[in-house]
């Protein structure tokens, strides 16, 4: 008996060590006086990123749904429209090349809703870790997502 629980609590600690980190969440929300309406046409434009005050120059595919984001030091990450809805103003993506940044699976949403007479605008993300600490990547995300909604609220 002691035998069967040995090697069953052994199956359950060794099955533990190969099971996946869970996906780190971010998000970030702020509120802007301009309306929806306003606010989306900001941000509606997959490419607009690059006038989000974020530094990120934008290459849109002859698509229109993949984007190639240069940053300032000339690093490059691909992303790619997963689905979109002007009307509900809200479009997600993932990272298909995350370039240098330390993630994997990475999927991401953009909304913007009514909030009292002005907007709300949220930018959330799910993904793993991978290279670096899940600390320090969740704080980079925080980061990008913050700087984007703060210049995209004023």
């Amino acid at each position: 008996m002691r035998y069967a629980a040995a090697v069953a609590s052994g199956i359950v600690f060794a099955t533990s060590l190969s099971l996946p980190a869970l996906a780190i969440e971010a998000s970030l929300t702020a509120t802007s006086a301009s309306t929806p309406d306003a606010v989306w046409a900001k941000i509606g434009d997959f490419c607009g990123i690059a006038n989000w005050g974020l530094g990120l120059k934008c290459v849109m595919s002859a698509d229109g749904t993949t984007r190639t984001l240069t940053t300032p030091d000339g690093a490059v990450v691909v992303e790619q429209l997963e689905s979109r809805d002007d009307k509900a103003h809200t479009y997600s993506y993932a990272i298909t090349n995350p370039g240098p940044l330390p993630v994997a699976n990475y999927h991401s949403k953009i909304a913007v809703t009514p909030s009292g007479s002005g907007s709300s605008i949220t930018w959330s993300g799910m993904f793993d870790a991978k290279g670096a600490p899940a600390a320090e990547v969740k704080k980079i995300f925080d980061g990008l997502y913050k700087a984007g909604v703060d210049n995209l609220a004023k």
